[in-house]
């Protein structure tokens, strides 16, 4: 383990230019940006509370397209491709096929709200669904 001490004696020796290299460098390295007035306060808080600042500081996407995925078929195969050409407009055979593939993607980027009403409608023919 590094002696904090003689950290904390090392950047409080360091120059202004000198100062900004290391937020460079250290934003580099730990792929984060320091907030605005970054290089002074990320030198006051220490080197170390910096990338959970800067994580913190960052926005959390919230996911807005989903893939709605054929997990098991269950018993009724010919009513699950029934529903799969309802909520797809696939043709017969294109949806027999996808029924019959490995783990299939059934919707591919669509919103929250028609994933969940493909799903709804596809579960209740007795298939399981995943929606990721």
């Amino acid at each position: 383990m590094a002696d904090l001490n003689r950290l904390v004696e090392d950047l409080s020796a360091l120059t202004i230019l000198e100062a900004s290299e290391l937020k460079k460098m250290l934003e580099e390295k730990w792929g984060v940006t320091a907030a605005s007035g970054g290089g002074m306060m990320m030198m006051a808080a220490g080197a170390a509370a910096a990338p959970a600042a800067a994580a913190a500081a960052e926005p959390v996407e919230e996911q807005t397209e989903f893939n709605v995925i054929l997990d098991d078929v269950g018993p009724k195969k010919i009513n699950v491709i029934k529903a799969v050409r309802q909520v797809t407009n696939l043709g017969l055979k294109e949806a027999k096929d996808l029924v019959e593939s490995d783990k299939p993607v059934v919707l591919e980027a669509v919103s929250k709200d028609k994933a969940n009403e493909a799903k709804t409608i596809i579960e209740a023919e007795g298939a399981k669904i995943v929606i990721k």
